[in-house]
């Protein structure tokens, strides 16, 4: 198999969910008022994650990420699977985080925002959206080690409607790439997935809205007095 037919099949099977029954039809829910961006700190036993959700692109991907957050659905999931990619710039790869189909915790599927619509695009420390058909998403996600083109739109023929990238991370690749670093069990998983899961699932202890910091005022610029004479 050729280096692209291999990555156009891992970009289908990236972020697709680990396990779990097949979440129900997406239906229509009511809006949640939200800001353009919203900033959520994703704390883990390995440390803490800040990232910026586009609301303004991906209004319905980020409302289904918050309501998870706000009803404290996120708490006690855990970071389960690393895909290590071995070619392009090292680190290469995600990480993967969610509910894996928990009935406890899994709400209703939210419909499919392509980034040929959103225009946020896979690059390094975005977070995406794990699904199998467009329109399943539900509750697990993906943070990127580095860009990953073959997760747009458009980019792989198998899977045309790409994934569904929402926001991106400001504060922790650090955390990313230590739990990208953790060991795999090399037998866990099938397919292309075998020895993609961690040895020893990461928990997130909690995922919750933050305030932005107003930016700093920057004061005036003292005018400038020429010189007398």
């Amino acid at each position: 198999m050729t280096k692209r037919l291999l990555l156009a099949a891992l970009s289908a099977l990236a972020l697709s969910p680990a396990m779990g029954a097949a979440p129900k039809r997406p239906v229509a829910v009511a809006p949640v008022p939200l800001p353009d961006v919203v900033r959520v700190a994703l704390t883990t036993e390995a440390g803490t994650i800040v990232l910026d959700l586009d609301h303004k692109n991906a209004p319905l991907t980020v409302e289904n990420f918050v309501r998870y957050v706000d009803q404290k659905r996120f708490d006690g999931i855990v970071f389960y699977r690393v895909m290590r990619l071995a070619w392009g710039p090292q680190p290469n790869g995600l990480i993967q985080a969610g509910a894996r189909g928990d009935p406890k915790r899994v709400l209703k599927p939210v419909a499919h925002e392509p980034t040929s619509q959103t225009g946020i695009l896979h690059k390094a420390g975005t977070i995406s959206m794990a699904r199998l058909a467009p329109g399943t998403a539900t509750a697990d996600f993906s943070i990127l080690i580095a860009d990953m083109p073959g997760l747009d739109a458009g980019t792989n023929p198998n899977d045309p409607a790409g994934y569904a990238a929402f926001g991106h991370v400001v504060e922790g690749m650090d955390v990313v790439k230590k739990i990208y670093d953790l060991p795999l069990d090399p037998v866990k998983g099938e397919g292309f997935m075998k020895g993609q899961f961690l040895a020893k699932e990461l928990k997130v202890v909690s995922v919750r809205r933050i305030k932005i910091p107003d930016a700093p005022v920057v004061p005036p610029a003292a005018p400038i007095v020429p010189p007398k004479g």
